[in-house]
């Protein structure tokens, strides 16, 4: 380790990266400088004694890249066949060599998500069960075996009826044609390299002399099987280092286990604990606001973060009347500060709860003229849902567009398969038709047999039903389009919020301006122009930073969100606002909503709790109005009451009988949530869900 290095290291992280023998713990806060810590910890080690072997983890692929170059350039030196990489790369490296004593041949495959999904639609199908359950099973079971339950054993804990014995029958299958096809899944590979140490204690003894220093970075993010593999590994001699921090634990529903950093001195008592509290990211303002919202959090290792940068600009909290008015001041501030020369596009980013935030924001944004980019995920008109129906009304609005048709002539599934596209293809290609023309020229002949024939003619009777209705907005003819198609049908309740609230942004707007207007959204990153504004959710901002940072939507519901009930939750809760708010090196900004429109209903919302342990000297709380001409609105017809109450019994016409568990909007706008027991809970309209109150 060179002496300039060494020099630019505060006291804290010299005393890490020097600590030799034993357990260590590195509790590193926000912008600390942890990545420096780890890397120069394994090049010191790598120095100090005869070439040991380090294995060292982290979670991502990027992050293992980085940490392996960074390490090549402190030793100056090759690092290839090191062991440096995430959990699963370590355990397949392993396997490979290792398996054969688990009766697995070493060139198993490993089944990535779509694999998975596919097998256990396969095993739905094959056992009589409802298909569209697929992911929350599969996510079921990932979750069992990040937890070490086998499915045996999930077997005897089940109550011998209902979901939960469907569910173990499931994942036995599942497991056998895993074993079948001798393949293994994500979580197969931890679970397998924890068995073979456990049943071949020499294999351990074996891979414990080989890693004579264990590393771990984002120790907080680990589930309950890496944990187990960890300890085992390190049992022997103890010299594990973990570094991370608690307050930025923010993955329980991926299976992370954060008993496992606040465990650590329990499973290791002779642990040294260093605490990195300098931040060298966030202004000391933004490091105060916060440190008051985590510091309510009880469970945690309390500590007390600052820097040199003394004071910044003063963190906001602005509470507009509408998701639209929000959005608007996100972009206009974007705008304003863009202007003034002080930012890049670049150097912004607006986080969020959920996914269906985003839409208000990017809407804006466009009308800005400012280029962004959704990170961590799809635009919100770029997923596949709001793709397929833009596709269609794309083509009720041009017969002759041959990519929409192309999209959505099998989607949803109706028998029209590759064979029959390409023979449409040829006959269009022919006569010099477009696609849709071929088919309407094919159907007056005798060239399809009669099942074909059928099959597109329905397709071609579909669209000519929803051109010939008559529809206000661009709003009605997805309404229309989803109705007449059937595309609802199955759909999981994240792509069913996302549909909503893209009929929500439909509302008003003629279909020809709107479907124009989505084209062109995708086009908004101008080459000329240097960087893009990012948007993502406050899960994947974890890792990043920028100089200014909006974190929009500060309410009820929301963050803290709707289904967050227990402590555990709603601390998790608070510590992702944490997480998004040390994101931010120069620039905090909090925005809030008064109104939100939820479920195509138009609600009132409530500034988030956590707001309220902010001292109101660290944060300026602004309430804004954009004053807007006021509008007439046409009379709106009394409500209709929900028919349902919570308890009442009803019966669905293919999923049996079911308890109502909540009832929410009023008229044709009601919606339900049932739980069935052969399928789980179900959210419906009530307009179309044909469910029969049951009494007595």
């Amino acid at each position: 380790m060179s002496k300039n290095l060494l020099s630019e290291l505060n006291q804290e992280q010299r005393e890490a990266i020097a600590h030799a023998e034993g357990p260590l713990l590195i509790l590193a806060g926000a912008g600390s400088g942890k990545t420096r810590v780890i890397t120069c910890r394994f090049a010191n080690l790598a120095k100090r004694f005869a070439s040991p072997q380090i294995l060292t983890v982290t979670f991502t692929n990027k992050a293992a890249g980085e940490m392996k170059e960074r390490i090549c350039a402190l030793l100056g030196k090759d690092l290839r066949q090191c062991w440096i990489g995430t959990f699963h790369s370590q355990c397949v490296r392993i396997l490979r060599k290792e398996i054969g004593l688990l009766d697995f041949s070493p060139d198993f495959s490993i089944y990535d998500d779509a694999d998975q999904l596919s097998l256990i639609r396969h095993i739905l199908k094959e056992l009589n069960l409802y298909e569209a359950l697929y992911r929350g099973v599969l996510s079921k079971i990932s979750h069992l075996k990040s937890c070490l339950i086998k499915p045996e054993e999930f077997l005897s804990r089940s109550d011998g009826f209902g979901f939960e014995e469907r569910l173990a029958k499931v994942y036995m299958r599942y497991q056998d044609e895993l074993k079948k096809s001798n393949s293994l899944d994500f979580d197969d590979l931890i679970m397998l390299v924890i068995r073979l140490f456990e049943e071949h204690p020499a294999t351990l003894k074996k891979y414990q002399n080989l890693f004579e220093h264990i590393l771990v970075d984002e120790f907080q993010d680990t589930n309950v099987a890496q944990y187990k593999l960890l300890k085992l590994l390190s049992s022997s001699h103890g010299n594990i280092c973990c570094v991370g921090d608690d307050d930025q634990s923010i993955y329980r529903f991926r299976g992370a286990d954060i008993n496992n950093i606040m465990d650590f001195q329990k499973d290791f008592p002779d642990a040294r604990v260093i605490k990195l509290e300098r931040s060298y990211r966030c202004s000391q303002n933004i490091l105060d606001v916060s440190g008051s919202v985590i510091s309510k959090n009880h469970k945690r290792h309390p500590k007390k973060l600052w820097t040199d940068r003394v004071g910044g600009d003063a963190v906001c909290f602005y509470w507009m009347d509408s998701e639209d008015d929000e959005a608007r001041h996100i972009a206009r501030t974007v705008r304003e500060l863009y202007l003034k020369n002080n930012y890049d596009y670049g150097d912004f980013a607006c986080l969020y709860r959920v996914n269906t935030q985003s839409r208000a924001i990017e809407d804006h944004l466009q009308s800005e003229g400012i280029p962004y980019k959704v990170l961590g995920g799809l635009s919100f008109y770029q997923r596949k849902e709001i793709k397929d129906i833009t596709a269609y009304m794309k083509l009720i609005l041009n017969r002759d567009d041959n990519v929409s048709l192309r999209r959505i002539i099998n989607c949803p599934q109706r028998g029209i398969g590759a064979s029959t596209l390409s023979k449409v293809e040829q006959h269009a290609k022919k006569k010099t038709l477009s696609l849709y023309a071929a088919i309407k020229g094919l159907l007056r002949t005798n060239a399809l047999a009669s099942t074909m024939k059928e099959k597109l003619e329905g397709f071609v009777n579909i669209m000519e039903k929803i051109s010939g209705n008559n529809h206000k907005d661009a709003a009605e003819l997805i309404k229309d389009i989803l109705e007449s198609v059937g595309y609802s049908e199955g759909l999981d309740e994240d792509r069913a919020n996302n549909i909503a609230e893209f009929i929500s942004s439909a509302a008003g707007k003629d279909a020809k301006e709107f479907t124009d207007r989505l084209c062109l959204a995708s086009n908004t990153d101008d080459a000329s122009q240097q960087g893009h504004v990012s948007l993502l959710t406050l899960h994947s901002a974890k890792g990043l930073e920028f100089p200014v940072v909006f974190v929009a939507g500060l309410e009820e519901g929301l963050l803290p969100y709707l289904k967050a009930q227990t402590p555990e939750e709603m601390a998790e809760e608070r510590r992702l606002l944490y997480v998004g708010m040390t994101r931010a090196r120069d620039v905090l900004v909090l925005t809030g909503a008064k109104s939100r429109r939820v479920f195509e209903k138009v609600k009132e919302q409530k500034p988030s709790r956590f707001l309220q342990d902010i001292p109101r000297p660290l944060c300026l709380m602004v309430e804004k109005t954009f004053r807007n001409a006021a509008k007439k609105e046409d009379p709106k017809p009394k409500p209709i009451p929900s028919p349902y109450v919570t308890g009442t019994r009803v019966k669905h016409p293919k999923w049996g009988v079911g308890i109502v568990r909540d009832c929410y909007g009023e008229g044709e706008e009601a919606k339900v949530t049932v739980n069935f027991p052969m399928v789980g809970v179900k959210k419906l309209c009530v307009k179309f869900a044909n469910l029969e109150t049951i009494h007595g």
